[in-house]
């Protein structure tokens, strides 16, 4: 709204014009939803404390120590990063690109399932939410929607075709069946940070990292002279998600006030489906879905602990690790929680920069 609004206004002052420029506006962006959270952020946790007593419930079968030391911090604090990323995205994107209202989509509607989980949980006083298959379904439906988007978006092939990084030309085509690629996408990042969200401030600064790596790839990606020095991939249109990236990053800064441990509040499902879902399918719009492997990394090696944790146990009787996601492994293998969160805020930042670096490794 603010960019019809200021740009309306470059024939009477020229100093307007500056908001035309993408930068701007995500400029813009960060700074809106990290406002935004600093204002009404203590309201909500506020309200939230009040309205969940207790608090999220604490896994019995994890660290004892979260028993006693996280016993009663509300959850539900992803609806704090969500208002501050729709705020700032209707304030400064381009709302006449449809690339903006697929990503929100996803986001919200991850957001959604993600709430109606933690509702469950707090009203009932378990650590289990509603039916997984169910909300699996959900998630598909929703991520199936979107990458249904992106390919009428987009041209063809690429829009049906995955890009694999390092080489220029190499497409692999699936036609209709991208669909089932890209929602695998959407779905594994969204519920890859779901499984990253265990320790305070462990999953929103690998988020932030990765949405601000991929502000940078929609930023090249969506300008045709940028993408043909580099030789990647123009799929037009997909700057303008930049905006979206920036508001990510804005407001998990905010959140992050108030999650640094000791966390006064947790994202829960609420946030970080819908942060993994909004990265997912960024990936998916801007062709870059396999460097969010790489770029996700961290998120891709959690996910990966609980599966081989998984199929040990059943096939074996025996644990690879002493507790999965691998987070929960180090703990108890003695490291203290803000060890175990910096080291990982580490790898997350190494890691970006190897899948930034496939924008000009070609």
């Amino acid at each position: 709204m603010l960019y019809y609004l200021l740009t309306s206004l470059t024939n009477d002052v020229s100093a307007f014009n500056v908001f035309r420029y993408l930068t701007t506006r995500t400029g813009g962006a960060i700074l809106t939803a990290l406002f935004f959270i600093f204002v009404f952020g203590p309201s909500v946790i506020a309200l939230l404390k009040v309205k969940q007593g207790r608090g999220q419930p604490i896994r019995s079968d994890g660290p004892q120590r979260h028993i006693v030391e996280k016993q009663g911090t509300p959850t539900m604090g992803g609806l704090m990063i969500l208002s501050g990323t729709f705020v700032s995205t209707i304030l400064w994107a381009d709302l006449s690109n449809l690339y903006v209202w697929a990503v929100l989509f996803v986001t919200l509607g991850f957001g959604a399932i993600g709430f109606y989980d933690d509702f469950l949980k707090v009203t009932r006083s378990t650590t289990k939410g509603f039916s997984g298959k169910v909300r699996l379904l959900v998630e598909f439906f929703i991520a199936g929607v979107a990458v249904y988007c992106f390919m009428w978006i987009g041209e063809k092939p690429l829009s049906s075709s995955l890009a694999v990084p390092f080489f220029k030309d190499v497409l692999i085509p699936f036609g209709s069946f991208f669909i089932l690629v890209g929602v695998f996408v959407i779905v594994g990042a969204g519920n890859a940070v779901n499984i990253t969200d265990g320790l305070d401030g462990l999953a929103i600064v690998p988020v932030m990292i990765a949405a601000a790596s991929y502000g940078m790839i929609v930023y090249l990606v969506g300008n045709a002279v940028f993408a043909e020095y580099l030789q990647v991939h123009f799929v037009k249109g997909t700057g303008e998600l930049a905006v979206i990236c920036g508001a990510l990053v804005g407001a998990g800064l905010g959140f992050l006030w108030f999650n640094a441990p000791p966390a006064m509040i947790f994202m829960g499902d609420t946030g970080s489906l819908a942060l993994g879902g909004a990265l997912g399918a960024i990936a998916v719009a801007v062709k870059h879905e396999i460097v969010l492997a790489i770029i996700g990394g961290l998120f891709v090696l959690e996910t990966a602990s609980v599966i081989v944790q998984v199929v040990s146990f059943k096939m074996t009787g025996k644990r690879v690790f002493a507790m999965a996601p691998l987070h929960h492994h180090f703990e108890q293998k003695g490291w203290k929680e803000p060890t175990i969160v910096i080291r990982f805020w580490i790898i997350a930042f190494v890691l970006a920069l190897i899948g930034l670096s496939t924008l000009k490794l070609r």
